[in-house]
């Protein structure tokens, strides 16, 4: 996401500015930005610019929604494979019960003196024996309560088998969701990408040293302490990642996206995250910016669909966007919308 580059509030934040492009550029940027041929230079230029932001903006906003599908169906595959085991496990009970009657069952007809409530297990409809089973009183004690046990547990396997096809078949919805999402993340991907190449070799450089502000030196966070022993474990670890790619959909060790940095950075604290930036917003306590600590989770945008971790000084470190590596910013580059202590 490029849409960090604009000016915002407190103090800390850049303007950025990209160099005048040629005119043949701004025409192949306008062609793909819709803008009129006959547009000023200047205008197309930042109408470029804006449309690469907002493309990253709406990438990055499917990417968690990837995430988020791609969570939901890890638990669906959970659910459903325990419940294929219960219900497995349930029918060998019944299999071992329906044995026993039918061992009683013989025996008594060898002596003769076949119970008529066992002489319909005997029957070509069990289901129906076993709703009737309960009306009949002429079966021994230990033969009732076996009967009235088998009928439990058989409806107990009926209503897992039921829940197993339910999880299967939100299952097999949210996988396609999954890759609905995955598309539109690389179509939007493809689009801004379209438009950077679109400008020559020396704009694209410029645009490039736009996003990095200058920041090729660490800031400086002397005398910056931790709240917690927790958030020191994941401050350290998002300080590790440092340079390491953008990689949408990803949660570490060798790539990230927003919110699977902040994962892979609990996680190296024993921390456990949800893995969306909309869900970790709400994994802790909100606080105000003014009070901010190294560690705290900062989303950005009225969704929340971007998240970086403050390290102090008025600094955070994020993964911004495809193509930019992970790196510190302003804590005020977008605009914030929760602060969130862990």
């Amino acid at each position: 996401m490029v849409s960090h580059r604009r000016p915002t509030q407190s103090g800390l934040n850049r303007s950025v500015r990209v160099t005048v492009v040629s005119a043949a550029a701004a025409t192949a940027a306008a062609t793909l930005t819709g803008a009129p041929a006959s547009a000023d230079p200047k205008d197309t230029r930042e109408s470029a610019k804006a449309a690469v932001d907002r493309l990253y903006a709406e990438a990055e906003q499917a990417t968690e929604r990837y995430n988020e599908a791609g969570e939901r169906v890890a638990r669906l595959r959970g659910e459903a494979d325990r419940a294929q085991d219960a219900a497995a496990r349930g029918q060998e009970t019944i299999n071992r019960m329906r044995n026993s009657l039918g061992a009683m069952a013989g025996a008594q007809y060898r002596t003769g003196s076949i119970d008529p409530a066992l002489a319909l297990l005997l029957s070509s409809d069990p289901d129906t024996y076993l709703e009737r089973a309960a009306a009949l009183d002429r079966a021994g004690a230990r033969q009732a309560l076996t009967l009235d046990k088998l009928r439990h547990v058989q409806r107990g396997v009926a209503q897992t088998r039921a829940e197993a096809t339910r999880a299967l078949t939100e299952l097999e919805r949210n996988r396609a969701a999954v890759t609905r999402h995955k598309r539109a993340v690389e179509a939007k991907l493809r689009q801004a990408r379209q438009l950077l190449d679109s400008l020559p070799a020396e704009d694209r450089a410029s645009f490039d040293r736009a996003s990095r502000s200058g920041r090729d030196a660490a800031p400086d966070l002397t005398g910056v302490a931790p709240g917690s022993g927790r958030a020191a474990s994941a401050v350290s670890a998002v300080h590790r990642a440092l340079g390491k790619p953008y990689v949408w959909g990803a949660n570490g060790p060798s790539g990230f996206d927003c919110s699977g940095l902040m994962q892979w950075a609990y996680a190296q604290a024993g921390v456990s995250l949800p893995r969306t930036s909309q869900a970790q917003r709400y994994a802790g306590r909100m606080v105000p910016l003014s009070q901010a600590q190294p560690g705290d989770l900062v989303a950005y945008r009225a969704d929340a669909s971007h998240i970086g971790m403050y390290v102090g000084n008025g600094q955070v470190i994020h993964a911004p966007y495809p193509g930019a590596a992970i790196r510190y910013d302003p804590v005020g580059m977008m605009p914030v919308s929760s602060v969130t202590r862990v």
